[in-house]
């Protein structure tokens, strides 16, 4: 009595190898759908860059009304509908970003590898006729086998050589170029997908001489961990402007201290625009500033600590207004304004009607009262940003450049076959063939010399 064991297998196990060799991987390895995404990805990252970021729904519905609309079609609901308030983090661009890596791997191992696996087998030619194929060729009657070999050890070629016949090669790193070109490029991918996907940041506007912690976070990844943020705060120890001799603003200063959960200070650094401060793997940049408020003082009362307020104004100028009451009831006051944290402020009477200027530090006479404004508070706009996938976009660069440069290094071969009296030397590359063909016929030319001078000898 037998007993029959053999286990049966579903067709379809063994259609999806085949499947996946002859029609999927040579459909991700095509050129021509490596350059339709990447033209996607080029069409998404302008619609990402022109059409604001993270916004509300009312700034959409504000900023792009259904009539009239955009080019005819782009408004609020369009924007939303497709994610293009948030195109970096959408279904859709992440996958154009995964299908783009995936041609990319593809087209490496199906093209690359082969092609640099074959550029670093060495092969003979042993019969004149391969010769011809070749894009540069020629032949004549004499023993150069020799001499070939040792022109080309000169010129830094790597021979190889059996017998009478000669193989050498130089370039081999021009072959290695696309790999680490296609290498960088799908790091610069999985930097950027993590990026978006881990990254955090957040915006504070914290006046001189006060601590906050950080709260207001404008945009966080999905994998992201912002909890983080509350585990320390900052502190501005002091803000200044420097400006130019016209006026104009030439740099913000922030002197920060990070303060851990018990307020014990951790870190302190000086910042300004593009000197940042990077603390627990967080960075915080310099970015905006304000006025926050006014200390003044009213004949002898004591010293007032007032807000002031960013009014509204046409134009590309800032001014920031407060009102200072003048009477105890407050039922009349002034109002003082400011453009900038120089010194100089513009009074106003309680008619609004202009009554002059003062600088911090002086007293102006206003509705017949003395006013003597004592400082000027500013406020430094910060932004605190984390994003894991930075270092790996910037090495991505750096091996992009890289592998470009090792692209331009031609892969130079060249065959030699000495068969009886005939010789042979035959030659091609895959770029710079004109400077090839010079060298080609230099190295002819050198064997024929030698040829030459050991048959006059």
């Amino acid at each position: 009595m037998t007993a029959n064991n053999t286990t049966s297998f579903p067709d379809w196990i063994f259609v999806i190898p085949r499947f996946w060799k002859r029609e999927l991987l040579p459909l991700l390895a095509n050129l021509r759908l490596a350059i339709v995404l990447l033209l996607l990805i080029a069409v998404a990252s302008m619609f990402g860059t022109v059409i604001e970021q993270g916004e509300s729904v009312q700034f959409y519905q504000n900023n792009y009304p259904e009539e009239p609309a955009v080019f005819g079609f782009i408004d609020w609901k369009f924007i939303l509908t497709l994610g293009l308030d948030r195109v970096y983090r959408t279904w859709w661009f992440l996958s154009l970003l995964v299908l783009f890596g995936s041609s990319l791997t593809a087209c490496t191992f199906t093209r690359q590898f082969p092609a640099l696996k074959a550029a670093r087998r060495w092969q003979f030619y042993q019969e004149p006729r391969k010769f011809q194929k070749l894009s540069l060729s020629v032949s004549d009657t004499l023993q150069g086998i020799d001499a070939l070999e040792s022109h080309l050890q000169q010129r830094r070629y790597r021979v190889f050589r059996e017998g009478d016949t000669i193989y050498a090669r130089k370039g081999i790193v021009g072959r290695i170029g696309p790999i680490v070109v296609h290498a960088s490029m799908l790091l610069i991918l999985l930097g950027a997908i993590l990026g978006n996907m881990t990254g955090v940041m957040a915006q504070q506007l914290i006046p001189s001489g006060e601590t906050q912690s950080i709260d207001n976070i404008v945009d966080a990844g999905p994998w992201s961990q912002p909890q983080q943020l509350s585990q320390w705060s900052l502190q501005v120890n002091d803000f200044w402007i420097d400006y130019t001799p016209e006026g104009d603003i030439d740099q913000f200063y922030s002197d920060l201290s990070v303060l851990n959960s018990d307020g014990e200070p951790v870190a302190n650094k000086q910042i300004k625009v593009n000197d940042p401060l990077r603390y627990a793997g967080f960075t915080v940049y310099q970015t905006d500033w304000s006025i926050d408020g006014i200390r003044v003082r009213v004949n002898n009362s004591p010293v007032f600590k007032l807000p002031m307020a960013k009014l509204k104004q046409p134009g590309e100028g800032r001014t920031w207004g407060t009102w200072i009451p003048i009477k105890p009831d407050f039922s009349e006051g002034i109002s003082i304004l400011a453009q900038d944290l120089q010194g100089t402020l513009v009074v106003y009477d309680k008619q609004g009607k202009l009554a002059g200027s003062v600088r911090v530090g002086k007293s102006i006479e206003v509705e017949g009262v003395t006013v003597k404004v004592l400082d000027l508070i500013g406020s430094t706009g910060l932004q605190i940003k984390t994003d894991p996938g930075i270092p790996l976009v910037y090495g991505g660069f750096a091996l992009l450049m890289l592998g470009v440069v090792m692209s331009y290094v031609s892969h130079s071969q060249i065959w030699g076959l000495q068969q009886g009296d005939s010789f042979y030397l035959g030659g091609r590359t895959n770029r710079a063939q004109v400077a090839f063909e010079r060298e080609f016929l230099e190295i002819w030319e050198q064997v024929r010399q030698k040829q030459n001078s050991s048959a006059s000898a």
